[in-house]
């Protein structure tokens, strides 16, 4: 369909009384629009598909020239024999290894982690390191214009010499001129809260039943949050654990990689290493992300499994909302992001947060970063 664009039509006898007497219709003809380099648009196709694959360079590449044959990606002048070599002259893959098989570099993991903040939770301005502002004073690293009298434990460096020289020139005299502690004065300083925040990913088996793909979006938001925190907000912590059968600790580096399992959720035991990574925390703003899709069907009982997958077991429900009994009087709030829309689900989600005194999102997996990012924010600023 074509587009049409407008003249307005005026008589020169009429300009000067502004009458517009009708429109001309003529073929609009758009902008042309600075197409963006070949390298940098692949680029940014082939960092999704590395996230999807769990970091295999081979099947994100075979991915790629699908995608190539189907879309017409490439041109005769630029093509994926030529994106692959400059992927290996970038540092973004290297096959100098004794299989000679590719393989993801350091450069790849952080520009997957930047490609995950900066679609996730947007281009966040520049600011000043461990921003952690609250509405009370103490000892901080960002100076403000307010200043008073000099007390014990004062730092050097607050002292403002300038107050403080004129306050004993008007105190003591000139004759007699002596600087004593009473004359001194010091800027005062914002007090800087810390976090201690857990990521909790579920990798059972249901994050990718029936066709749905629920772990890539987990994945983006850990890699964006643990992006967010590094730059953004240097003094927190961030430890990420994965739950199924069992649950275990994890790195930064390591979530690209991170592929679902044929796993049941064991919550319970992804809940105990949580408060027990905590617990070797000193910050006093402790907080647990929980995003998952499905209930609990799992406990570890010795070194055998209890396992029930057919509607909500009481045994496996009682001792999971009582570790979010236990989570609440620890002043540790859980929020828990559920991909999922099953009402006996959102049920359990409803009991669980209502014991925790937590948060729970129903969330679509398009808007699962957004909520993470303002959840984030809002809890760092409690319990002072």
């Amino acid at each position: 369909m074509k587009r049409f664009a407008t003249v307005q039509l005026r008589p020169p006898e009429l300009e000067e009384n502004k009458i517009m007497l009708g429109y001309r219709f003529t073929q609009y003809l758009p902008q042309e629009e600075a197409e963006e380099a070949t390298f940098d648009s692949l680029l940014k196709i082939f960092m999704q598909l590395l996230l999807i694959s769990s970091g295999d360079v081979t099947e994100a590449l075979q991915w790629l020239s699908h995608l190539d044959k189907e879309h017409q990606l490439t041109s005769d002048e630029y093509g994926i024999g030529d994106f692959i070599d400059d992927l290996k002259r970038e540092g973004y893959i290297t096959d100098q290894n004794q299989e000679g098989q590719f393989e993801v570099t350091a450069k790849s993991e952080q520009s997957i982690r930047r490609s995950a903040l900066e679609e996730i939770f947007g281009k966040l301005k520049k600011g000043n390191k461990g921003n952690h502002s609250t509405f009370y004073h103490g000892p901080g690293e960002e100076p403000r214009t307010d200043m008073r009298d000099f007390q014990f434990g004062d730092s050097l460096e607050q002292i403002s010499v300038t107050e403080s020289l004129r306050n004993a020139q008007v105190n003591n005299g000139m004759e007699q001129f002596m600087l004593t502690e009473n004359d001194l004065e010091v800027y005062e300083k914002d007090f800087k809260t810390q976090t201690s925040t857990v990521l909790m990913i579920d990798i059972s088996h249901s994050m990718i039943l029936y066709g749905e793909d629920r772990i890539t979006p987990a994945k983006k938001v850990a890699l964006a949050l643990s992006e967010l925190i590094k730059t953004k907000y240097p003094k927190d912590t961030l430890d990420i654990i994965v739950f199924g059968n069992d649950a275990w600790q994890i790195q930064v580096k390591d979530l690209p990689y991170l592929q679902v399992g044929p796993y049941h959720t064991n919550t319970v035991a992804g809940l105990e290493l949580a408060m027990d990574l905590l617990r070797r925390r000193k910050a006093s703003n402790k907080q647990i992300f929980m995003i998952t899709d499905g209930k609990p069907t799992c406990l570890k009982q010795g070194i055998k499994y209890y396992k029930n997958s057919f509607g909500l077991d009481s045994k496996i429900l009682n001792k999971t909302l009582n570790l979010a009994a236990q989570c609440r009087r620890l002043n540790v709030p859980i929020t828990t992001f559920m991909i999922a829309s099953d009402p006996y689900l959102k049920q359990f989600v409803q009991e669980f947060t209502q014991v925790n005194n937590g948060n729970a999102y129903y969330s679509n997996l398009n808007g699962l970063g957004n909520l993470v990012f303002e959840d984030y924010r809002r809890n760092r600023r409690k319990n002072f």
